[in-house]
């Protein structure tokens, strides 16, 4: 796994324990107690990283039978990070299909067969409710759409090693929020959100339709300002999960993959203007932080590299003079 390839730093907590009794303590301060099925090849690690409105717990478990009270007045999601996942909860199998959800209080009883690693995202309350979690103080086990769930997996991942190798990322807020931004964009495909209630209204289409355009609106008279879906669910009047339905019925699309076009189309817009900014300072204005999977997503977009929109833009202008 991952841990060994992480280093900690001012924005990644990294702790190893060596022994149980090590764990205990740090364990106790969470309500849980565990009880180890394999003391002789007890392993266990946590790597936690802190966003405005969540906290990241990416953790490397142990064979162990688990009582633990959760409290998430602001919602949670455990979410397996390998394909091999072995549990149980309450006697029902888990595997690395599924995901949890909770939010508020639920006392949790887990049997884990084998070392498992699994992420822990704790949502803060004061974050703008996404749809996510129908039912308070209840364990939901959610069957994960395979796409959804591998991207959000690896999008965890990718946060740690950017908060490992480039902690200075955190310490800009507007940086931060584009990371978590990202992060909860990702859950909202994995939740996989329909938007029943609107689809019954008669003028469903015609809301729907209207929202699209506000969304376009918007971008357009900021076009170098960063796109936050739950500000723009607040602009509207709507919730994040109606602005995603709208969405889906209007573009086919996620919201989700909309704003990802409508954060590239921003980018290239910036680029042909030639106006001195490097590819970087473009991407990152718009929230793209890793310019690999931006250049990727670039090329796949408008068939070109971003570095050659900036020339040709800057070649336009030398003519022009």
């Amino acid at each position: 796994m991952f841990f060994e390839a992480l280093a900690p730093s001012s924005a990644l907590q990294l702790i190893r324990f060596a022994d149980v009794d090590a764990f205990r303590p740090a364990e106790s301060m969470e309500d849980a107690r565990s009880i180890p099925l394999d003391v002789a090849n007890f392993a266990a690690a946590r790597a936690v990283v802190n966003l405005p409105g969540c906290r990241i717990i990416v953790a490397r478990s142990f064979a162990r039978i688990l009582d633990t009270a959760y409290r998430a007045p602001g919602g949670m999601v455990i979410l397996p990070m390998t394909d091999d996942l072995r549990a149980s909860s309450s006697g029902i199998d888990l595997d690395s299909r599924v995901f949890i959800a909770l939010r508020g209080n639920h006392h949790c009883h887990f049997v884990e067969h084998q070392t498992n690693y699994h992420a822990l995202i704790m949502f803060s309350p004061a974050l703008r409710d996404r749809g996510w979690f129908d039912h308070a103080d209840t364990l939901c086990v959610r069957l994960a759409d395979p796409a959804a769930h591998l991207y959000a997996r690896q999008l965890v991942q990718d946060i740690l090693r950017t908060a490992s190798v480039e902690p200075h990322m955190f310490e800009t807020t507007e940086v931060a929020a584009h990371l978590q931004e990202g992060l909860l964009l990702a859950f909202d495909d994995l939740f996989q959100i329909e938007p029943l209630s609107e689809c019954s209204a008669p003028n469903a289409s015609a809301r729907s339709a209207r929202l699209v355009q506000q969304i376009d609106d918007y971008v357009t008279a900021y076009p170098s300002a960063p796109i936050y879906t739950a500000d723009l669910a607040g602009e509207f009047g709507v919730s994040v999960r109606t602005l995603g339905g709208a969405v889906s019925k209007v573009r086919g699309m996620s919201l989700h993959q909309y704003i990802r076009l409508k954060r590239l189309w921003a980018v290239r817009t910036q680029l042909l203007r030639g106006c001195g900014a490097s590819v970087a300072t473009c991407a990152r204005a718009q929230g793209f932080h890793h310019l690999g999977e931006f250049a990727a997503a670039y090329r796949a977009t408008f068939h070109e590299a971003p570095s050659d929109t900036l020339a040709r833009a800057r070649q336009a202008g030398i003519s022009a003079s």
